[in-house]
């Protein structure tokens, strides 16, 4: 029996048992009934050598916050050895209030590197579910293997959350999610569409309270539940964590309350999340680059490039949103001063690069680096480029490449989503010279599909990898996530397609595998 079935069944009968010893009401986690505290389920993330972030929230009704009522409450934890609880290595209490949804985030200090543990929360008689976690190894280790899954845009509305299941099947040492966690629109119910059903646009959400229920919503599916069970995450954030394609202080409404409506989205994502940040001063800003060493084998770059991008490019008239233009057209698209990652960001990312001795350095970051022309290079206004992603900020990714370089930091991996495709490419200084010793790969990218977000035709996906020549595959008519593990001598990828995102039980399979070596830049292909 797997580890996440016996997870699954271990849950059920002590939520049974804690059921029945508390009241009638108190039912199991994944009925999400009235008066259950604990059904948006557990989660853990930020690992370091000797600590690791715990999250819940406490709820009585999902969809219905006055259910919970406006007090502060003490809430018990314990982290153990083992599953039963019979080591408990630590425990403590910690206090849910108000003013942060009742969430919780407690700082678990003095466990041992490189070591599972199990931990579980309690408020009076009810018992959450048990999840669990692992440390990260010791600084100075070199680890054998590192099983990564990556996943992406999960928008409730079209399809199920298999792709979690799937995951948590995996039983991956650490989960890293690079954006969409939410989408800002979307009925508000506790079942995924029917196949059938129609997608309308509705109840957008604007205000703390619409993002607070939103992050209800998603966080009663007992799959995406289960992902966060079985292992820590490290998580970073993208667009419809706020608003579609926005850009630092500006969306496509071009709304002057934005500024207001971002706070409070931001607010909403740190209550949701295990990160491993005080609570900010104000939720106006909220520092979310962030780093994570396994050891010496990898360095995560968890990078924000929402935050503090410039606004995007010749946008739509009269809209502030994402365009697709050439740069013959849109002068701006060149600007060297343009950023997608800001100044202070920039040099953070380049500090830790240079100073990093670990075996591989991976950028987790939202979205395709590589360029992606939809128009044949070779054209008069040579291509055309959606401003959105990183061929919005052409100059920004040259510094970036340009940093990779100069630092000499090994084997760097970029990892991306947002464009609900799978993508490998090579990156390089010069994307319109051909690979050479004076224009060498400099690193190797992957992006993931999306959990359950819509894509374009797989015909077109075709006409973009033939166009681009960096861009090695490109698969865009299936939903899924990515299996990596890293090793001292390679990184194998995997790249995990689902059948039919919108029925539940869903068959997955492997759509493609690639290699990286060590000290070899560039995607080998393995499968497809």
């Amino acid at each position: 029996m797997t580890w996440p079935r016996r997870l699954f069944l271990l849950n059920a009968a002590r939520l049974a048992a804690a059921s029945a010893a508390a009241s009638p009401s108190l039912l199991h986690a994944a009925s999400n009934a009235a008066g259950y505290p604990f059904s948006l389920g557990v989660a853990s993330g930020a690992p370091l050598p000797d600590s690791v972030i715990l999250w819940t929230r406490i709820v009585h009704d999902p969809l219905d916050p006055g259910k919970t009522p406006p007090l502060a409450f003490t809430l018990r934890w314990e982290v153990a050895d083992d599953e039963a609880f019979r080591a408990i290595v630590a425990q403590g209490s910690a206090v849910a209030t108000p003013e942060l949804a009742h969430s919780v985030r407690v700082n678990v200090q003095g466990l041992q590197p490189a070591r599972w543990y199990w931990y579980r929360f309690m408020l009076g008689d009810a018992v959450s579910p048990v999840g669990r976690t692992r440390t990260a190894p010791a600084a100075d280790s070199m680890p054998d293997v590192l099983k990564l899954a990556v996943a992406s845009c999960q928008h409730w509305e079209f399809g199920s959350y298999a792709a979690h299941r799937y995951i948590a099947g995996a039983q991956p040492d650490l989960v890293a999610f690079l954006g969409d966690y939410i989408y800002e629109w979307g009925a508000y119910r506790l079942q995924h569409p029917a196949p059938s059903a129609r997608i309308v646009r509705q109840d957008e959400s604007f205000t703390l309270a619409d993002y607070r229920r939103r992050y209800a919503q998603y966080k009663t599916d007992p799959d995406l539940q289960l992902a966060h069970r079985v292992a820590p995450w490290i998580v970073t954030w993208d667009d419809h964590e706020v608003a579609n394609d926005y850009a630092a202080d500006r969306d496509e409404r071009l709304s002057p309350a934005f500024a207001q409506r971002r706070a409070a989205a931001y607010q909403a994502f740190y209550e949701h999340m295990p990160l491993r940040l005080p609570p900010p001063k104000s939720f106006a800003n909220v520092r979310m680059f962030q780093r994570y060493d396994w050891g010496r084998l990898a360095r995560f770059h968890v990078l924000d490039d929402r935050q503090y991008r410039a606004w995007e490019a010749c946008p739509h008239p009269g809209m502030g949103g994402s365009n697709s233009v050439t740069p013959r057209a849109c002068p701006l698209l060149l600007d060297p001063r343009r950023t997608m990652l800001g100044d202070e960001q920039e040099a953070w990312l380049r500090a830790g690069l240079a100073a990093s001795k670990a075996r591989w350095n991976v950028l987790a970051q939202q979205t395709l680096m590589a360029p992606s022309s939809q128009i044949p290079v070779t054209g008069a206004d040579g291509g055309r480029f959606w401003t959105d992603g990183w061929d919005g900020y052409p100059a920004a990714r040259r510094r970036l490449l340009d940093t990779l370089v100069d630092t000499r930091a090994a084997n760097p991996l970029v990892l991306g989503g947002d464009v609900h495709t799978f993508y490998a490419t090579e990156l390089r200084r010069d994307f319109n010279r051909p690979v050479s010793t004076a224009n060498p790969v400099v690193a190797t990218e992957f992006v993931g599909t999306s959990v359950t977000s819509n894509s374009r035709p797989q015909q077109r996906t075709s006409q973009y990898v033939a166009m681009n020549p960096h861009v090695r595959f490109g698969r865009s008519d299936k939903r899924g996530y990515m299996l990596l593990e890293i090793t001292p001598r390679e990184t194998r990828t995997r790249f995990m397609g689902l059948d039919e995102v919108k029925d539940p039980k869903t068959p997955q399979r492997e759509l493609a595998a690639f290699r990286v070596e060590d000290g070899k830049a560039g995607v080998q292909i393995t499968a497809i």
